[in-house]
């Protein structure tokens, strides 16, 4: 294992994450040393046991690809049926609009894909179930 999240990832991770944030009316987030620690603590755990199966493109991907990726759940987002789905928790995290810090951690497994994890505060898009429709608004106009 190897390979944690620098303060320059850390950084434009929160750079892309605020970018879609302002698009939805969100609040721009602060990075959070102890969120950081945690997420990055978990990305190592992950990345030990590889229960998440990434593709060989995720190891080779910049920090804001990884923002991307998770951003383009969007397009399975209902926002006239709003809650939280599996295929969209990605999405909702990132532009939760009560959450105001932001965790990143990075780990690499030795088969050499990548585990990124964020943490937010407060969370909310799985705490929070029946607030999605004040959180998670659709793009600004």
């Amino acid at each position: 294992m190897g390979k944690s999240a620098s303060k320059e990832f850390s950084r434009e991770v929160l750079k892309t994450h605020n970018d879609y944030r302002k698009k939805h009316g969100a609040p721009g987030l602060q990075l959070c040393s102890k969120l950081c620690k945690n997420a990055q603590q978990y990305a190592e755990v992950l990345a030990s046991t590889r229960v998440l199966k990434h593709s060989p493109e995720s190891s080779r991907q910049q920090c804001k690809e990884v923002s991307e990726r998770w951003y383009s759940e969007m397009k399975n987002y209902n926002f006239n049926c709003p809650g939280f789905s599996s295929g969209t928790g990605h999405f909702t995290a990132m532009i939760w609009k009560g959450s105001r810090k932001l965790g990143v951690g990075k780990a690499s497994a030795s088969d050499g894909s990548t585990f990124v994890v964020a943490r937010y505060f407060p969370a909310g898009n799985i705490t929070n179930r029946g607030y999605f429709e004040e959180n998670v608004l659709p793009l600004k106009k």
